[in-house]
């Protein structure tokens, strides 16, 4: 599949070529959604904690007589029945960690970007560079190309072939853009944005470990 390669100012200046076994690959949805559950799992901490009974820092004396009151026998603050007592059955620390062969990994991302590309929605520049950072500029960039993001025209995802602290500045105050090192390109962000903007460093990147 060749596609048209834009410059900053939104001309054209050449087309690339998209290998077909990453950007034409059959869409899985079934297996994007296992990938996209593994990862939100993947980031959960799992530090949840609650006190039973036994842990809870009460006062372990009999607060009322056992017998002559017509009430239940009781002999600590800390049953789970009386407020400030221990959580019956509560959570405890776990990890939510989910498992999944690198290939289905990799065959989600190719799924992703082959749904993005069937609509439309990559644009490759040939470099994204800046001068200083600045929003203003990037913003006029991205209207260049049509991408315009703002909430009702759509999220952008801007994939840069490495650390590029000039362009990642300049989109920080813009809540609807965000950038990512194309070596950490994952489904969540893929299928988050509306639209994938990457220069030809990144597209470079992502075909060397989709390959």
């Amino acid at each position: 599949m060749v596609v048209p390669m834009y410059n900053t100012k939104g001309k054209k200046v050449g087309e690339v070529e998209l290998r077909p076994a990453i950007f034409e690959a059959p869409v899985n949805v079934s297996l994007m959604h296992q990938a996209f559950v593994r990862q939100m799992a993947n980031a959960r901490l799992g530090t949840h904690k609650a006190k039973s009974r036994g842990e809870n820092n009460r006062t372990t004396a009999k607060f009322y007589r056992q017998k002559g009151t017509g009430r239940a026998r009781h002999g600590s603050r800390n049953a789970n029945l009386f407020v400030g007592g221990g959580i019956a059955h509560g959570p405890l620390p776990r990890t939510y960690t989910k498992k999944m062969p690198r290939k289905m990994r990799r065959a989600a991302l190719r799924s992703a970007l082959s749904a993005k590309v069937a609509g439309d929605q990559i644009v490759v520049v040939d470099e994204l560079a800046m001068d200083a950072p600045r929003t203003k500029e990037i913003v006029k960039v991205l209207a260049n190309l049509g991408l315009d993001a703002n909430k009702t025209s759509g999220r952008v995802l801007i994939l840069l072939p490495d650390r590029n602290e000039l362009v990642e500045k300049s989109t920080r105050n813009l809540p609807w853009v965000k950038t990512l090192r194309a070596g950490y390109l994952n489904v969540r962000d893929l299928l988050g944005y509306d639209h994938v903007l990457m220069s030809k460093g990144a597209l470079e990147v992502i075909e060397s470990i989709l390959e």
